[in-house]
């Protein structure tokens, strides 16, 4: 119980948060092509409480897609900053971004600054450079911060480590059930935390870890598929077909969504949606969608949530794939996958000591890229662990929210 002593006395140091804590939600809109992108500030809320992180606010576990910081507009240090990753920036690499302009929701928790602070999210292309940036002030008396008081949804504890000061707070959120079917949806919730704590290292952590199932009712079951017209009215608006890919689902409503969440106290989602259809997906700090009926939902919602809370690269790969993500003396900023940009910085330690490998073929491409097993939870549904160099990043992450 270390790490919550320590927990307690950061709460005694000078903090990004005032006297009664609080949430401070900023809504953008990321927009452009496959070769623009802006960033654009849509509203700002808040409300009580505080259920991010209280450890290691300066920094984050890896650098993401993008960023943003929040810093004292007086002094200029640092406040709280947070890395991601957004279904825009993976939409420019298809072919309907070279022809349309398009955008996208996108939702951060920050913890509300105690004075008047200034909040800078940028946007990385795949050279890791910034292709996009904007500023803006935040000032915690503003009457234009909307004041959030929700009425909590029907949510019930499935695991609880402690209170959310202590704990990562993960919710599970039904999408697609029927009031008639939330028993149903209670069960699959148990069976997702069952699944993740039987891999390594979440069993070892699961003491830091609150598990929450949010049943959100939908008025249809099951969730739509466009590519077969079949359009249901659900919580939260998921659909495959997710650029025009028949197995990505994803919901495009992160608004809706963090709307419907807000008064339970959360940091990272998981969304099951009620179908025996196999898709899904998972997004660094924004949530995994998974499909909870399908027989390798077990498998598939651990994978996604390697995504999503990890930031772990798929290592499977694709022969004739024609977008390269990964460049050559560009090292990805995923920590399961290397150019050998600068393999030091990944897990050439434990190649040294016999507990990985160096395989090439990973991050969808078979040339210049390489994975450190042969297989793992990151690259198919058939091994039931991580290979070990994932378990390490998953570990380190779960130890900077923590320690």
């Amino acid at each position: 119980m270390f790490y919550r002593i320590l927990c307690f006395l950061s709460l005694m140091l000078p903090c990004v948060l005032s006297a009664q804590e609080q949430t401070l939600r900023v809504d953008y809109m990321f927009s452009g092509t496959d070769k623009t992108a802006v960033i654009s500030l849509d509203e700002m809320s808040c409300f009580d409480g505080w259920a991010g992180r209280r450890t290691n606010l300066k920094d984050v576990p890896v650098r993401g897609n993008g960023q943003i910081c929040m810093t004292d507009q007086q002094t200029g240090d640092t406040l709280y900053r947070m890395s991601f990753s957004t279904l825009f920036q993976e939409w420019q690499t298809t072919e309907e971004a070279t022809r349309v302009n398009k955008s996208f929701e996108n939702v951060f928790l920050l913890p509300m600054p105690a004075s008047k602070a200034e909040v800078s999210v940028q946007l990385f292309d795949f050279h890791g450079n910034v292709a996009a940036q904007m500023k803006h002030g935040v000032d915690p008396s503003d009457v234009l911060i909307r004041k959030l008081n929700p009425t909590p949804a029907p949510h019930r504890y499935l695991m609880s480590g402690g209170t959310p000061e202590e704990c990562i707070d993960v919710v599970i959120v039904a999408e697609g059930y029927t009031a008639a079917e939330m028993d149903t949806f209670y069960a699959d919730a148990q069976e997702t935390v069952n699944a993740l704590l039987a891999h390594e290292p979440f069993g070892t952590y699961k003491d830091r870890f609150n598990f929450v199932a949010v049943a959100l009712e939908s008025q249809d079951s099951g969730v739509s598929v466009p590519g077969q017209g079949d359009w249901k009215n659900t919580a939260l608006k998921a659909h495959f077909n997710t650029f025009y890919m028949d197995r990505y689902l994803t919901t495009l409503r992160l608004k809706n969504m963090h709307d419907k969440l807000c008064g339970i106290p959360y940091e990272h989602i998981i969304i099951l949606a009620n179908t025996d259809t196999y898709g899904g997906g998972g997004i660094y700090n924004s949530y995994t969608l998974t499909t909870a009926h399908h027989p390798a939902f077990k498998p598939v919602v651990v994978h996604e949530f390697g995504h999503s809370f990890a930031g772990l690269a798929d290592e499977y790969f694709y022969d004739d794939q024609y977008v390269e993500y990964y460049y050559p003396g560009i090292e990805p900023w995923e920590q399961n996958i290397t150019t050998l940009a600068d393999f030091e910085s990944k897990w050439k330690d434990m190649l040294d000591a016999g507990q990985a490998q160096l395989l090439e073929g990973a991050g969808y491409q078979s040339k210049g890229v390489y994975r450190p097993a042969d297989d793992c939870r990151m690259r198919t549904n058939k091994p039931d662990h991580f290979c070990p160099v994932c378990q390490r990043a998953i570990s380190r992450i779960i130890e900077f929210y923590t320690r």
